[in-house]
């Protein structure tokens, strides 16, 4: 026997291609490395963790089977990307996920050719694989189009679109829907494994006929009982019939864990599949990984982490995040009226309302990921009397939009929305930035729309919107924690369409919109020790504006500066339209606007993202000397 040290299957695979070469055998050692490997990164950078272990073996099998990137497969929404970075010649940066400069924490067209599409929001795999597979047959690339897709992701209606188009044009497509909520009981395991040693000996044609007369070659008193065992599996979370009836071949369950079953029933799915077929695969969250496993998200998302013990090194807060006060601001208001109701879609621990649901279970509602629904359910709810308070991100309220004008606006109905996660939210980048909520919503006729400049501000905000009960309102605050400053006892009810001054000063005024009063306070003492120290006020309402406070801004100072975090079209420009109508830039107003850059900015620090925005106080102060005319040291003025 050699001496020689055997070189770890991963060490072999730069790239898919060279996955060609390894047997059944191997590929099981790959996958096992594989799952360490995405440990001990995910234990660097943290991230989403648990998606990714329990896709492990389907990755490294969907790569063995098909051909990336002339075949082409499509995650949903990108969770579970990090073992299909690793074996897509990105595993030595995979140790710079989700920071500056490195690997986004989700797919990106612009950062490999084995992502074939870019996602991080839910539901949209089946339809982008579709569009690939119509490309295809019109003489577009050639190529499978294989969309994997979770049992969360299949609850937004936008699934069962694409599904329902794809059995009416009858392309061939590959939708893997990862059933990750099921366990494989040893019986069914048994029975599956049995099946899929069947699919892979018989014509594709011959799947559905062959599964459905396997149970008779099982001995007697088995058959009735693998029957039911069978029909509950297919019947449980979506069901076969159902994926059948929109005109798709439907395979399975298998074990996503069995490479074994995973390799065999993928190449007959390869070699024999006619039209759109939907293989259900089960798989447990955060496989293989103690902690994990153990963990009520099962490792959903991750702080960093040490692999030993998975201890996550969170550093230490004095605060409290946005998200706990707005929690414990509306369980308060709860307390005293009945009808107070929540809704979250899919995010009860990222909004907050897991707190809320454990006070009023009867009184709180997760939809799954179906925000239009979440948005709608709740306008009806307002019609009907309640006091809903609709709780999503800034990013997932755009799914909802026309819902919000629609069904909410329109018939002006007092639901509260609160927007978490407003403004850059760091490491999960561009896709994830609350930057457009601002506008969408302070366009619209009749709607409150609200940020809090610190968390003492947003629970009077909760408070304001519990009282608002003739129109829709907004109210909306960042992610992480808040600035320490001291808490009500309870929030009071805010005067509608008032700011706040905050400090005196001379021939500047700026106008601060949301949590970039902490950065423009900062940049206020700057300023201060050269003498230009700025009036100060926080606007609270972008709808409606406190008129009569900014006209007297702009009659005493020689700038107004307005300051958001949001994109061109919010805050600043409900100012300017103001300003405008009043005439007031005839009379010489120096007025500027700090707003998001026109572009969408990858992931980072929120700092250092803020910084790129130029929206931290050093930007903050430079902007005020530029609108005076003053130079900053060291530079010369033209």
């Amino acid at each position: 026997m050699s001496d020689r040290p055997v070189t770890p299957t991963l060490d072999r695979v730069t790239v898919p291609a060279d996955m060609k070469t390894l047997s059944d055998r191997e590929l099981r050692l790959l996958a096992d490395e594989l799952r360490a490997e995405t440990i001990s990164a995910v234990s660097v950078t943290g991230g989403h963790l648990g998606a990714g272990l329990g896709v492990v073996e389907l990755t490294v099998a969907l790569h063995a089977v098909f051909d990336a990137p002339r075949d082409k497969i499509i995650w949903d929404v990108g969770h579970q990307c990090y073992p299909h970075k690793i074996l897509t010649g990105r595993r030595d940066r995979i140790r710079t996920l989700r920071m500056k400069g490195g690997l986004s924490g989700f797919t990106k067209r612009s950062e490999s050719p084995y992502d074939p599409f870019g996602a991080a929001h839910s539901s949209t795999s089946i339809s982008a694989a579709l569009g690939f597979a119509v490309a295809r047959d019109l003489g577009g690339s050639p190529g499978d189009a294989i969309a994997v897709i979770g049992d969360g992701s299949m609850s937004a209606g936008m699934a069962f679109e694409a599904m329902n188009n794809a059995g009416h044009l009858g392309k061939r497509l590959i939708v893997i829907l990862n059933d990750n909520e099921m366990s494989i009981a040893p019986p069914v395991g048994a029975l599956s494994s049995y099946l899929s040693r069947l699919y892979a000996g018989e014509p594709f044609q011959e799947f559905r006929a062959a599964a459905r007369g396997a149970v008779r070659l099982l001995p007697e008193p088995f058959q009735e009982g693998a029957r039911r065992a069978k029909e509950m599996l297919k019947g449980m979370t979506i069901g076969g019939t159902l994926f059948e009836e929109l005109g798709f071949n439907y395979v399975g369950p298998i074990d996503g864990h069995d490479m074994e079953q995973l390799l065999a029933v993928l190449r007959t799915v390869k070699a024999r599949s006619h039209g759109p077929t939907l293989l259900h695969v089960l798989t447990k969250k955060g496989k293989g990984y103690a902690p994990a496993e153990q963990a009520a998200d099962k490792g959903h998302a991750t702080a960093k982490f040490d692999v030993v013990t998975g201890a996550q090194k969170k550093p230490p807060s004095n605060a409290p995040s946005y998200t706990r006060v707005f929690a414990d601001s509306l369980i308060r208001e709860a307390e005293t009226d009945d009808k107070i109701v929540a809704v979250t879609a899919a995010m009860p621990d990222g909004t907050g309302l897991d707190l809320f649901a454990k006070r009023f279970r009867d009184r709180c509602f997760d939809v799954g990921i179906a925000e239009q629904h979440a948005v709608t359910f709740s306008a009806g709810m307002a019609a009907a009397g309640l006091k809903p308070f609709c709780a999503i991100y800034s990013t997932f309220l755009q799914r909802g939009y026309d819902q919000v004008v629609h069904d909410v606006a329109i018939q002006r109905l007092p639901v509260r929305f609160a927007i978490d996660r407003a403004g850059l939210v760091g490491a999960d980048g561009a896709t994830h930035a609350g930057a457009f909520d601002i506008a969408f919503m302070s366009n619209l006729p009749d709607v409150v729309v609200m940020a809090a400049a610190d968390e003492a501000e947003l629970r009077h905000m909760v408070a304001t919107a519990v009282a608002i009960d003739d129109r829709p309102s907004a109210f909306r605050y960042p992610r992480g924690e808040g600035t320490g400053v001291d808490l009500p006892e309870r929030g009071e009810v805010l005067e509608i369409g008032k700011a706040r001054l905050i400090a005196e000063g001379g021939r500047v005024a700026i106008l601060s919109f949301g949590t970039r009063l902490a950065e423009v306070l900062k940049a206020r003492e700057s300023l201060a020790a050269r003498g230009l120290a700025p009036t100060v006020a926080d606007a609270r309402f972008a709808k409606p504006l406190d008129r009569d406070l900014i006209l007297r801004l702009v009659r005493e100072h020689e700038a107004l500066i307005t300051i958001e975090e949001g994109a061109v079209g919010g805050f600043g420009s409900q100012v300017a339209q103001l300003l405008a109508e009043e005439g007031v830039f005839d009379r010489g107003l120096k007025f500027r606007s700090m707003v998001l850059p026109d572009t969408f900015i990858d992931q980072a620090s929120p700092e250092d993202m803020y910084a790129i925005a130029g929206m931290n106080a050093p930007q903050i102060e430079a902007k005020v000397l530029e609108v005076l005319g003053v130079a900053m040291v060291g530079e010369r003025r033209a």
